[in-house]
């Protein structure tokens, strides 16, 4: 059964390259939430020894050096872009599971195994051409193999201009490859389990290939022994074509810069209760609680430290963005401190169930829930069409003091029309 994952280069990176052309050949980072770490680099940042989670403030010398160019994440240009990209890996199978934002595995049960070198090439020329995104295609007989492939053809290690098919190999080209590349590089293989491999004396991909798979059950888990399995190419992992229910929705993001007044945090906690009820909806689910946390800074030790989540019980499942915001304001009411500097808050809604399936009770008011879901499906309507926070409850505030910073973030080109991308 060859499956193909299809992974997006550099995606958050390569997304801002395709709307501002002169970043390309440029060393660029994304930066995480409030500009804190690298969540994305170009491979010019990777060749100057810039590690994944590094602090920008650490990196300024650095970037001030070599030209580094900085960018805010643009997680709704990023979300839309990831839409595009997948639903034109759709057309290359009806077998298609979205792993990540930026990775899809493909079912190629039933093709030519001569073609499939081919069939990869025509993926990547697919997506580059639609949605200007670059890609590799890791082409093997189970995941774990297929992600190696993938890692193969990204680092030029096999195959030929980003695609990798390891059906194309012979046993002795596979050992030789597998013989070369360190054990960590393997799919669920993290540094815990690889640090204690090495105590085993399996230091590479082929080494642990070739372990006994009983054995390697009893030092470690089933888990483990799956991975033996498959890089051997046997399929112990199913793709999933639907993603599993969510059991939770959270939303939390850091401050600015320190809130203190319990009216800057009622409006952040108004604001991401908002965000989570527009997720429950889209699932088609309701809550039947959720928490509210908040707390201060504690890589300040200096200042006073404190931190609090509060559950709080719903007395009906809803996904009223109303009824949420009004139990979470409560919740933040009992949970708030006067006289500290808080950092960060958040919402998680949990008890998740399918909208449909609640039980009614005497209680119910069949008019007042009618209303709650055409004022609910009114306000995602003007919100999906004009703009994310068309219409919003007041409490989450407009100035929004709080919020985050994002000093150079590019625009939402493919889903603010205020913000489309102007040709000259």
């Amino acid at each position: 059964m060859p499956l193909a994952l299809v992974d997006c280069n550099n995606f958050y990176v390569s997304c801002e390259r395709v709307f501002n052309p002169k970043l390309e050949g440029q060393p660029v980072v994304v930066l995480s939430n409030n500009d804190g770490c690298a969540v994305a680099r170009s491979n010019e940042v990777k060749a100057l020894g810039i590690k994944m989670g590094e602090p920008w403030f650490k990196m300024k010398d650095i970037a001030e050096k070599h030209g580094i160019i900085a960018l805010s994440s643009n997680y709704t240009l990023y979300g839309d872009m990831s839409a595009r990209v997948m639903s034109i890996l759709s057309n290359f199978s009806p077998d298609q599971e979205i792993y990540s934002i930026d990775e899809s595995f493909l079912d190629l049960a039933g093709f030519r195994p001569e073609s499939l070198q081919d069939y990869g090439q025509q993926i990547r020329k697919a997506v580059r051409q639609s949605v200007g995104i670059p890609v590799c295609v890791g082409i093997a007989d189970s995941k774990t193999l297929a992600k190696l492939a993938n890692h193969c053809a990204k680092k030029g290690l096999a195959g030929k201009d980003g695609v990798c098919d390891f059906g194309r190999l012979d046993k002795r080209q596979l050992s030789s490859l597998f013989a070369g590349i360190e054990v960590g590089e393997v799919w669920g293989i993290g540094r815990r389990i690889s640090a204690r491999l090495s105590e085993l004396g399996i230091e590479t991909v082929e080494d642990l290939r070739q372990a006994d798979p009983e054995y390697i059950r009893q030092q470690f888990s089933v888990v483990v022994e799956r991975t033996v399995k498959e890089l051997n190419g046997i399929p112990c992992i199913e793709l999933e074509e639907a993603s599993a229910p969510r059991q939770q929705i959270m939303v939390s993001r850091s401050f600015g810069q320190p809130v203190t007044t319990l009216d800057d945090l009622s409006e952040s906690i108004a604001y991401f209760t908002t965000r989570a009820a527009e997720k429950l909806r889209h699932d088609g689910s309701v809550a039947a609680n959720l928490c509210v946390y908040i707390r201060t800074n504690p890589f300040k030790p200096e200042e006073p430290q404190y931190s609090r989540s509060l559950i709080v019980p719903l007395i009906q499942p809803t996904d009223d963005t109303t009824k949420l915001v009004r139990a979470a304001l409560e919740g933040l009411k009992a949970a708030f401190r006067p006289g500290f500097r808080y950092k960060k808050s958040g919402v998680l809604l949990m008890g998740l169930q399918p909208k449909g399936a609640i039980q009614a009770t005497l209680f119910d008011d069949p008019v007042a829930q009618a209303k709650s879901n055409s004022m609910m499906k009114v306000m995602d309507q003007i919100n999906r069409k004009m703009g994310q926070g068309s219409v919003a409850v007041a409490a989450s505030g407009i100035q929004k003091r709080w919020a985050m910073r994002r000093k150079n973030k590019s625009p939402a080109y493919t889903t603010e029309w205020g913000e489309l991308p102007t040709a000259k």
